[in-house]
């Protein structure tokens, strides 16, 4: 099954990229034995720069996609279930197969990732911009910019480090990213909800206006169909039955 888009698959390589070259350039720039080794301060820097102010060029040419869109506004929506879902202990317990939490396309731990990455696109683009150009700041905006910048670095460097982490031990989850697609085995593992809206969207008749589409209420069954609401298996019975005369 589809998971992801190659507009999607491509703003998240395209930004990853440019994040790693900002991070080995940065070393390269602040580290003394590193800037010795390597020499070639200046190529070093401009290449820093351009893959800095480069950085959210990626997601704004994405955001022509709607499927790129769409995951914005999924990753933007952070439910009750996301909460019980980050105090659990349970998040990898699964029943029959599937994950017991109805965990969307991007559980709670991934819409953190993607709103610390975004906002430290945004600061460090911010901050940079006082660095590069510092003659129009004053002395307490180019030290406070200093400040920001050195310190965002190592946490971005941490939570890049987490995210490989995790992601390296996830093969399905590096599939999806990669190829774009996963197993319906695993999105019931990881995502059963998404797993659930994916199969409803998929059914026979959701394009045609002209088909009822399935009730909120109605449970979803292991096979992905929409039964009836629970404890109401009768409803329909005499719509469906033969009449008597």
């Amino acid at each position: 099954m589809i998971r992801f888009t190659r507009a999607v698959r491509g703003v998240h390589h395209v930004t990853a990229l440019l994040m790693l070259v900002c991070l080995v350039t940065a070393a390269m720039l602040y580290v003394p034995a590193l800037a010795e080794a390597v020499g070639r301060r200046h190529l070093i820097r401009m290449i820093h720069l351009l893959a800095g102010f480069g950085l959210p060029v990626p997601a704004l040419l994405g955001w022509a996609s709607r499927a790129f869109r769409g995951d914005v506004q999924r990753l933007d929506r952070f439910s009750p279930d996301d909460w019980r879902w980050l105090r659990g202990r349970d998040r990898r317990a699964t029943v029959g197969g599937r994950g017991i939490h109805p965990v969307g396309k991007f559980n709670a731990g991934q819409k953190l990732n993607a709103a610390f990455v975004a906002g430290a696109i945004l600061v460090m683009l911010g901050t940079g911009v006082i660095l590069a150009f510092p003659h129009p700041w004053p002395d307490i905006f180019r030290t406070g910019a200093t400040f920001v910048h050195d310190w965002l670095t190592l946490a971005v460097f941490a939570v890049i480090l987490g995210h490989l982490w995790y992601a390296l031990r996830d093969p399905g989850a590096l599939s999806g990213m990669f190829t774009g697609r996963v197993t319906p085995e695993w999105a019931a593992r990881h995502h059963p909800a998404w797993l659930d809206e994916t199969r409803a969207a998929e059914a026979p008749g959701m394009d045609d206006p002209d088909q009822p589409r399935p009730r909120s209420r109605g449970n979803y069954g292991g096979s992905g169909e929409v039964t009836g609401p629970a404890g109401n298996t009768e409803e329909g019975k005499d719509d469906l039955s033969p009449r008597r005369s």
